[in-house]
């Protein structure tokens, strides 16, 4: 069984859910399938050495030539949405060019960027090949809930004519939440066409660190003694860094509690002039760590901050809470109430969820972890132990699977 898979970004690049694509190639090929991954040179948060030695490596052969790596050279990623956009339409074009002639059994793609489903939609048309599309964000909701547009702007109707245009063509479309499975019923797809399978986190490698033995404080010359409350992952327009920075002035005059934001993003540049201007000590940054060192960066905070825009709840579920409960850290949200995220929460009993661009609420349920130390490490062990028993690699994988496997061949999941 061949499959072909296209990525827009692939490891080594380092981005907070990285590591769900190479975990599922990885056991897609030790389940027997033969993968062929078409994916761009990498540009996301490595340096020139690893960018240089990417470009030159066109093709790489993993797991007994089970899992074939095609890299396609391609500019690097900036900032601008401009520009971004171009590079995804450009790189979609190369794709459907280097696709057209080569044989496969299924075709497998995920969300990011946009444009990729209906670039996979007219592969499909071209080839006659089953098409798997994998939903980790709805587009264009997902536009308005980082204020980019508005519904019924230009830019939403181009957004759900390329939507409908994917969901038509798809032979099944696997999503992340019960939540996207009813925004996609609302938008005329059949229910049969879609299959439900959470993320997962890879729990042997996000395990627990001590705090003693956590090289990242020693690394970035962190006072261990401070409660730490982390935000890992993307520093973007979605992720509301405004309400961030206000609860972070509110809480300046406790200087027990800090606030470290690892990773990247377009927005990290105004939050860390707006942290400059106001002077806060208490918001440190860090750049996106190695993989290898993902249990560390996870176990760093006594809380792991989940934190959105208003509305961000009915088309985005963050896979890093996950990582967070994983590491056996207590999760607080920032989200809408009666998402996904808030009903995992609640059944996991692994922190709180307060409603989206409420401060007082999200500054309340901070002191309320601080103050009872008991609490929070009954939530961060919940949070442990409902990980390994419903969001396991190896359950999560299996789905994925089973069904890309039953479209090969033609059954019905």
């Amino acid at each position: 069984m061949k499959i072909l898979a296209l990525s827009a970004y692939y490891e080594p690049e380092i981005a907070a859910s990285m590591y769900l694509c190479k975990n599922l190639y990885e056991d897609m090929a030790a389940a027997g399938m033969n993968v062929v991954l078409y994916t761009p040179s990498p540009t996301r948060g490595i340096d020139d050495a690893t960018r240089e030695r990417y470009s030159r490596l066109k093709s790489e052969s993993k797991f007994d030539g089970r899992l074939i790596i095609q890299r396609i050279g391609m500019f690097g990623e900036g900032r601008h949405p401009l520009l971004r956009a171009i590079r995804y339409v450009l790189l979609n074009l190369i794709f459907i060019i280097k696709l057209w002639p080569v044989g496969g059994d299924v075709l497998f793609v995920q969300s990011t960027p946009p444009t990729q489903g209906a670039m996979a939609a007219i592969l499909r048309i071209l080839k006659r090949i089953p098409f798997v599309y994998n939903v980790q964000d709805i587009f264009p909701d997902s536009l308005v809930a980082a204020k980019l547009t508005t519904r019924n702007s230009w830019l939403w109707s181009v957004g759900r004519l390329l939507e409908d245009f994917t969901y038509r063509n798809a032979d099944k479309i696997i999503v992340i939440s019960e939540g996207f499975k009813r925004n996609l019923i609302d938008k005329g797809v059949p229910e049969a066409k879609i299959v439900v399978v959470r993320n997962w986190v890879d729990e042997l490698n996000v395990s627990p660190i001590a705090r003693k033995e956590n090289k990242m404080f020693d690394k970035y010359a962190l006072d261990r003694s401070k409660f730490y409350i982390t935000h890992c992952g993307n520093i973007g327009l979605n992720q509301n860094m405004d309400l961030l920075i206000e609860v972070a002035e509110e809480l300046s005059f406790d200087e027990r509690i800090s606030f470290v934001m690892i990773g990247d993003g377009a927005y990290r540049p105004v939050m860390e002039r707006v942290v400059a201007e106001k002077a806060l000590k208490n918001v440190h940054f860090l750049p996106f760590q190695p993989y290898e060192d993902i249990a560390h960066v996870f176990s760093l905070g006594d809380v792991g901050l989940v934190i959105s825009n208003a509305g961000t709840g009915n088309s985005s579920v963050p896979s890093k809470t996950w990582s967070i409960m994983a590491a056996q850290r207590a999760v607080i949200a920032s989200f809408d109430l009666g998402s996904e995220l808030d009903l995992v929460i609640s059944e996991s009993k692994s922190g709180v969820c307060v409603p989206a661009d409420d401060k007082r609420a999200l500054v309340a349920a901070i002191k309320d972890m601080i103050s009872d130390e008991k609490l929070t490490h009954q939530y961060a062990a919940n949070g442990r132990r409902y990980v390994v028993e419903e969001l396991s690699r190896a359950s999560g994988t299996l789905q994925y699977v089973q069904c890309i496997a039953d479209v090969a061949t033609g059954g019905s999941s």
